[in-house]
């Protein structure tokens, strides 16, 4: 996996049919106190397969902190050379299309994408579904669930770096096709929806097995 080309966004036209999975790395934890994106990560699934991604820095106008430097190395310097957020954003909106999104620990992104896509006076009409809930109905017995943990626990291919937009999205999108695969295996699905993915993330935890069974036998039953 690489990361090249971090200050120009790469972009391909946007499908159909498949899903988006995408990460930003920003300057704080909510935009409600004013932090911005300063990353945003993406890659699309079509048929089980990545078949397009997109990555920038975005210059959001304003200095990051030392801890974020730290934290996903990315620096000052990379940021103000970075294409600005609204120019990145807009690209973004028209890879995003209309299809399905998925993110690790979803209401975290989703507070971003929908600030940063607000701020260009567009809007985001396709829902999300969260990895992060969806193994720990799938994955009960995994030590935690974050994202670093889960790609270990299940061998999922990772060049080892963490906290970089293009690399967690690749590494999430790889997590999502396992848990499609394991409930493939286990349940019988011949396919699993997207929309099954999302509700099976709402269910308590001594349903989750009752309610994939009915789906199932709902699935066939049609």
């Amino acid at each position: 996996m690489s990361l090249t080309g971090e200050q120009q966004y790469r972009t391909a036209s946007a499908g159909g049919g498949g899903i988006v999975v995408l990460d930003f790395e920003t300057s704080g934890m909510s935009p409600v106190q004013g932090d911005r994106a300063i990353e945003i990560g993406a890659v699309r699934i079509v048929a089980g397969k990545i078949v397009d991604r997109f990555q920038s820095l975005m210059n959001p106008g304003r200095r990051i902190s030392g801890f974020i430097e730290a934290y996903t190395g990315i620096t000052n310097a990379m940021v103000q050379a970075a294409p600005p957020a609204a120019e990145v954003m807009e690209a973004f909106h028209g890879f995003l299309g209309e299809e399905p999104l998925v993110a690790h620990n979803a209401s975290f992104d989703r507070r971003f994408l929908d600030d940063e896509l607000h701020r260009i006076d567009r809007c985001r009409r396709q829902e999300f579904a969260c990895t992060l809930l969806v193994a720990r109905r799938i994955y009960p017995d995994a030590p935690n669930h974050k994202l670093a943990t889960l790609v270990a626990y299940k061998n999922l291919p990772t060049d080892g770096r963490f906290h970089r937009a293009l690399a967690d999205a690749e590494m999430t999108a790889h997590l999502w096709l396992r848990m499609e695969q394991d409930l493939r295996d286990h349940y019988g699905f011949a396919e699993v929806p997207f929309d099954l993915m999302s509700a099976l993330a709402g269910q308590k935890k001594n349903r989750v097995d009752a309610f994939l069974r009915e789906q199932v036998k709902a699935i066939r039953g049609m």
